[in-house]
């Protein structure tokens, strides 16, 4: 991409590496404000579950203004191409009032959209093609899938319903592919990643656990079913929402779920870090630091790296 475009740090990293709050440090010191790319962040009443930390946006006693957390409803649905339209009007928002934006998250696909400037369509339902569906095996769908893509997490085949929704787009796409061609991109993306140790991962995914359990999270997830929100729905959303809700709906015991939770959080921060190695092998370039650097070193790092790109001023 052209030397002369706005450089925009993207901060990427699993669960648990600390890339918020770095992105925050980072944000601070170059007059910057942060979009967030999480997937189940965009949920309003659904905060201690996904980890919205808001105290890591408050560096020495100024709130960091961030973007793209709290913007729908708990039980809407939302999907990738609604995250790029709202990322779009939130980094136009930013540079027209003169600030710089850097995008900080761990949800893959919504990266990798912004690094690649997807040109995004809205993929309609097709009820007579879901109907077909329905009547096939999970495992010949699965096998189907695989002929359009690498299925580089299992994100797409958690349940029958997201992996027809998952092949409904595929196919789509691959009929509309003259549509898809990549878009002339107004940024310069530079993506820095965030990198732990499995055992450290897994230290820091335990020790967050312990600590939202603590906090609430499972009279979040309560409060939610007593809002309306359908069991089915959290279930949908995954890790935290799944489990405590087969939890508090007495399909599972309170032992069973933190075991399972447990390891389900793992093995997501596991499939994060197998994305971001796809997407490296997809082209694209990742600065890596060394996420168990104390806090101090790893901003310094980042900057550094921004540095070179004389971003925000550096």
């Amino acid at each position: 991409m052209s030397d002369n475009l706005r450089i925009l740090p993207v901060i990427i990293g699993p669960t648990a590496s600390g890339k918020t709050r770095l992105a925050a440090l980072v944000a601070a010191e170059t007059n910057a404000e942060i979009l967030c790319a999480d997937s189940r962040q965009v949920y309003r009443d659904m905060t201690v579950g996904t980890g919205k930390d808001y105290d890591d946006y408050i560096v020495d006693g100024q709130q960091i203004p961030y973007h793209l957390m709290d913007i729908v409803d708990a039980g809407e649905k939302f999907n990738l191409f609604k995250f790029y339209d709202a990322f779009q009007i939130a980094y136009t928002d930013v540079v027209t009032r003169g600030k710089n934006p850097i995008v900080c998250g761990g949800t893959g696909m919504y990266v990798e959209s912004i690094i690649k400037n997807y040109n995004m369509h809205l993929v309609p339902e097709d009820a007579e093609f879901r109907k077909q569906c329905e009547a096939r095996e999970f495992d010949d769908l699965v096998e189907e899938l695989k002929t359009y893509k690498t299925l580089h997490n299992t994100t797409d085949i958690d349940s029958k319903k997201r992996l027809i929704r998952a092949l409904e787009i595929a196919r789509y796409e691959s009929l509309h592919e003259a549509e898809y061609q990549q878009k002339t991109c107004s940024y310069n993306p530079v993506t820095i990643g965030v990198s732990i140790s499995r055992e450290v991962r897994r230290e820091r995914i335990a020790k967050r656990f312990r600590k939202r359990l603590d906090e609430g999270m499972t009279d979040e997830v309560e409060l939610l079913l007593k809002k309306g929100v359908p069991a089915e729905t959290l279930i949908y959303y995954g890790l935290e929402y799944k489990f405590l809700t087969l939890y508090v709906t007495g399909k599972i015991s309170k032992s069973e779920m933190e075991e399972q939770l447990l390891t389900a959080i793992c093995q997501f921060s596991k499939r994060q870090m197998t994305w971001f190695r796809g997407m490296e092998r997809r082209g694209i370039t990742i600065h890596w630091i060394d996420g168990e650097l104390p806090m101090e070193e790893r901003k310094q790092a980042v900057l550094q790296i921004l540095q070179q790109f004389n971003f925000g001023g550096l």
